[in-house]
């Protein structure tokens, strides 16, 4: 199918009547999103009579989706890697960094693809002034350190001077190569960030110079098997960390914001006019000093990541006796067929997207408490105790654990003013979400029936009241209300036992976190088996679920409510 440019207006204005009248949806977010669907999907269906199911024979097929290989020179081009013959749609060029129904839908943006490749374009706005693969290094870089015992870097070490050495160094030699200065850890990895110092006056080749004297070495050459270390008399002093291939980077300028880098904290040198050399002072300069000092420059990258649509499929079949004998009830076989298979994929796209949403916040959990000990958990203990807490798989898979101080109940609790504890939880985890996240508020929430039954039976508490429009019946997937400004909801399919909370913010699909981008949401195939003449019906879904962003775990954050000695409802 050739790249069609289409009128969004006037796909809105022929299709969302249609829908409107079809499905009673009002949102006008959704029914845009939707009339575009449904334009791509009228552009891509061509099966009619056409029946596919899995042949799995001697038929090649599409195969998997691929890019071809870089082009090279014009003389390469016939030995150029071929790609799947793909036409890769640009769906979200952005201006700003890319950074974030079935309850899903409603969580997550939804972006509909025009083909089955799709690209994201990113956009990173980087601290440089040089490169990591070459002599002119860049000012701020990021380091992925494996720390000696005791040597963790914290607040109290900024301003401290360090030494990025090669493999060849080590503690009493000489080869040094970079001097560095400590600046703080990264707001959302935890990671160090250090200047880059350059050493102009310094007259030994093992020094990393500013101008590129003979025998300097890229950062990126210097990290491969380097180490950290203090110095200590032109030496290398007590060893710090070791280092790895790729373990430096870039600091991106939105996640991890510098603002000295603008100011007299990171003059070239100490020596301007009316300035001074401290990475933890955000102070602008004098006039001066700014007439006399070189401006630090930041960099632009655009890159692309390429987004495959996959597939949920499922099929079934009904005897001729089936669908003959049940129409004395009035029941059409193939229709209610079809609607068990839409419904086996709904859940199924349902359960995906909360899974992915759980665990993304269980890594914003992990990250949050490790660089700052921010923690969200609630533990309810009738003596002082400290209990390790399972908040669930992280985004690669791996039980996460955060060892959370229990609150003891004081003589003037009771079992509402227990309860009203997880208002303030979710309260709190809003407020993180648009601290590390910057994109603003947490928006939804998602939990289980038992937590959700709490927050209905403390709905109306008028102590303490918390702004809430939470409604006492129960039974849905279900949104029971909200409770400042952020939306419940309750998925049946949590274990009553499963205490857990995902906190989140849909974005507009050009921020951080879960894009849901369905490329054919539901097509159905009907088809009569040659064996029994009796009809077999295949039905489709296509789609891609994209962690877009640099951090799209900053978007989420999961916590547990654990009220051990008490009952939580």
């Amino acid at each position: 199918m050739a790249m069609e440019l289409i009128n969004e207006a006037e796909v809105v204005k022929t299709w969302a009547p249609i829908i409107e009248s079809a499905t009673g949806v009002e949102d006008k977010g959704k029914l845009k999103w939707m009339s575009k669907y449904c334009h791509y999907h009228q552009l891509n269906e061509s099966v009619y009579n056409t029946a596919h199911l899995n042949p799995n024979m001697n038929i090649n097929g599409m195969g998997a989706v691929t890019l071809p290989g870089d082009p090279g020179l014009t003389t390469q081009f016939s030995a150029q890697t071929p790609g799947s013959g793909d036409k890769p749609f640009s769906l979200l060029p952005l201006a700003m960094q890319v950074a974030a129904q079935t309850v899903g839908l409603d969580l997550v943006p939804v972006v509909p693809m025009s083909g089955p490749l799709g690209i994201l374009t990113y956009l990173d706005f980087v601290y440089a002034g040089g490169k990591l693969d070459s002599v002119e290094a860049p000012l701020l870089i990021k380091l992925a350190l494996s720390y000696e015992s005791g040597q963790d870097l914290t607040e109290s070490d900024v301003n401290s001077v360090y030494f990025l050495g090669d493999s060849t160094s080590g503690s009493g030699q000489t080869g040094l190569i970079y001097t560095l200065t400590y600046v703080g850890n990264s707001r959302i990895d935890g990671y160090p960030i250090f200047k880059v110092n350059a050493f102009t006056n310094d007259s030994s080749t093992n020094y990393r110079s500013g101008n590129g004297t003979a025998g300097a070495k890229t950062i990126a050459a210097t990290v491969n098997s380097g180490k950290l270390a203090t110095v200590n008399s032109g030496n290398f002093g007590t060893l710090v960390a070791s280092l790895s291939a790729g373990s430096a980077e870039l600091v991106k300028a939105l996640e991890d914001h510098i603002s000295g880098f603008s100011g007299r904290g990171f003059a070239a040198n100490s020596a301007v006019s009316g300035g001074f050399n401290n990475v933890s002072s955000n102070e602008p300069y004098l006039r001066e000093g700014g007439e006399s000092t070189v401006d630090n420059l930041m960099g632009l990258s655009l890159f692309n990541k390429s987004v495959e649509a996959q597939t949920y499929q499922v099929a079934a079949a009904v005897t001729r006796e089936q669908v003959q004998d049940l129409k004395q009830f009035g029941i059409d076989a193939v229709a209610q067929v079809e609607a068990v298979l839409v419904n086996e994929l709904t859940q199924s796209i349902n359960k995906l997207i909360l899974e992915r949403i759980f665990r993304l916040g269980v890594t914003n959990a992990e990250n949050a408490y490790a660089n700052d000990s921010t923690n969200l958990n609630l533990v309810i203990r009738s003596a002082a105790a400290t209990v390790n807490v399972a908040v669930g798989d992280d985004e690669t898979g791996a039980a996460v654990t955060i060892a959370t101080a229990a609150t003891v109940p004081t003589n003037g609790d009771n079992g509402g003013t227990l309860q009203r504890r997880v208002l303030s939880k979710i309260l709190a985890a809003t407020n993180v979400i648009a601290i590390r996240g910057r994109r603003g508020a947490a928006n939804f929430a998602v939990t289980n029936g038992q937590v959700a039954s709490a927050l209905q039976d403390i709905a109306g508490f008028t102590p303490y009241p918390l702004a809430n429009t939470v409604n006492q019946n129960g039974g849905s997937l279900y949104p029971i209300g909200s409770i400042a400004g952020v939306s419940i909801y309750v998925d049946p399919n949590m274990a009553w036992s499963d205490t857990r909370i995902a906190v989140g913010r849909k974005g507009d699909g050009n921020s951080p976190g879960l894009v849901f981008m369905p490329y054919l949401m539901a097509e159905s195939v009907q088809t009569i088996a040659e064996g029994t003449m009796a009809p077999k019906i295949a039905v489709k879904s296509r789609f891609a679920l994209v962690d877009a962003g640099f951090h799209p775990e900053t978007m989420y954050l999961t916590f547990k409510v654990d009220f051990g000695d008490y009952q939580l409802i």
